[in-house]
C-alpha cells in the first residue's frame, strides 16, 4: 500500500490530538464519578437522614476511598450537586458565542437554559434533590450559593455591554442591566421549582419560554434606551435587526433575515404602541 493511501485526506486538527482525546476522555470520567459519588449520598440522606451520613459511609457506597471523594467535592453537602461547575461552564460557553445582533437579555435567557436542562435530563434525581434540599438547611444553602453563582455571571454579561459608571439622566440600562439578571434567575428558578413540586411533570421548557417572555417583555425593551448613537458601533446603526416605518395607518417592517423572530416582535409591537 503506497504512502498516500495511508494517509486521511482530512487535515488533522489541534481536537484531533491524541492530548485533546485524553482531556475529554478523563473529563467524562470525573463527571461520571461525581455522579456516582452524588447518588450514593442521596441515598444514604435518604434511608440514614443527612447528619448521619458520613464522607466514609459515602465513599464506601460508591465503592471508592476517602481520598477519592475528597478529590471530587469539599464536603458532603457539596456531593448532592454533581453538575453545576460543568453547568456554569456550558452557560457561560453560550455567552461567549453570543452573536453580535443578539439582544444580551436574550442570550442571557439561552445561557440559563443549560441549567434547565441539567435538572430535566434526570426529572428522578433532580426531585428526590429538591425534597432533600427543603429538609436539610445545610444543603438549602449550598443551593442558595450556587444559584448566586449563576446571577453574578449573567449580571456581569449583561452589564460589560452597557457602561456600568454612566447613571447620567435618562440611562437607566446599569440598574436594568442587573435588575433584568435577577429576574431571568428568578423566572427560571420559580418554574423550576414549580416542575419540582409537580414530580418533573410537564413540558418545562414551554414553561420557561413563557416565563422568559415576560421577562422580556418587561425589562428587555429598556435595556439600551438610554444610549445615544454615538455610543452605538456603526455596525450597529448601519444595519438593525429590525425597523419600522409609519405611513398614514400603515406600519412597514423590514428585517434582517438572519435577526431573532422575537427581537422583530418586539419592534414591531413596540411600533404598533407609539403608532397606536
Amino acid at each position: 500500500m503506497s504512502q498516500s493511501a495511508k494517509t486521511s485526506p482530512r487535515a488533522a486538527t489541534a481536537s484531533d490530538s491524541p492530548e485533546s482525546a485524553a482531556g475529554t476522555k478523563a473529563a467524562a470520567q470525573r463527571l461520571k464519578m461525581r455522579r456516582e459519588l452524588a447518588t450514593a449520598a442521596m441515598e444514604l440522606f435518604a434511608t440514614k437522614g443527612y447528619e448521619a451520613t458520613t464522607v466514609d459511609e459515602i465513599a464506601a457506597a460508591a465503592g471508592v476511598a476517602r481520598r477519592t471523594f475528597f478529590r471530587h467535592f469539599r464536603s458532603k453537602e457539596e456531593a448532592i450537586f454533581p453538575d453545576h461547575d460543568d453547568t456554569l461552564t456550558r452557560a457561560e460557553a453560550v455567552l461567549d458565542v453570543a452573536p453580535a445582533h443578539e439582544h444580551p437579555l436574550d442570550t442571557v435567557c439561552r445561557g440559563i437554559k443549560e441549567v434547565m436542562k441539567m435538572y430535566a435530563a434526570s426529572p428522578a434525581v433532580s426531585v428526590e434533590r429538591y425534597r432533600l434540599t427543603r429538609e436539610v438547611p445545610a444543603l438549602r444553602e449550598r443551593e442558595i450559593a450556587s444559584v448566586a453563582r449563576y446571577e453574578r455571571l449573567f449580571t456581569r454579561y449583561l452589564l460589560a455591554h452597557f457602561d456600568e459608571t454612566d447613571h447620567h439622566d435618562g440611562n437607566d440600562d446599569p440598574l436594568l442591566a442587573e435588575v433584568a439578571a435577577s429576574a431571568v434567575v428568578t423566572a427560571h428558578n420559580h418554574v423550576l421549582r414549580r416542575w419540582l413540586r409537580s414530580g418533573g411533570q410537564g413540558d418545562v421548557e414551554a414553561q420557561l419560554d413563557h416565563a422568559f417572555a415576560i421577562v422580556r417583555k418587561t425589562f428587555g425593551t429598556g435595556i439600551g434606551a438610554g444610549r445615544s448613537l454615538a455610543s452605538v458601533p456603526a455596525s450597529a446603526q448601519a444595519a438593525p435587526a429590525a425597523a419600522v416605518r409609519a405611513h398614514d395607518e400603515v406600519l412597514v417592517a423590514v428585517a434582517r433575515t438572519d435577526a431573532p423572530l422575537d427581537e422583530v416582535m418586539r419592534t414591531i409591537e413596540e411600533a404598533l404602541r407609539n403608532h397606536g
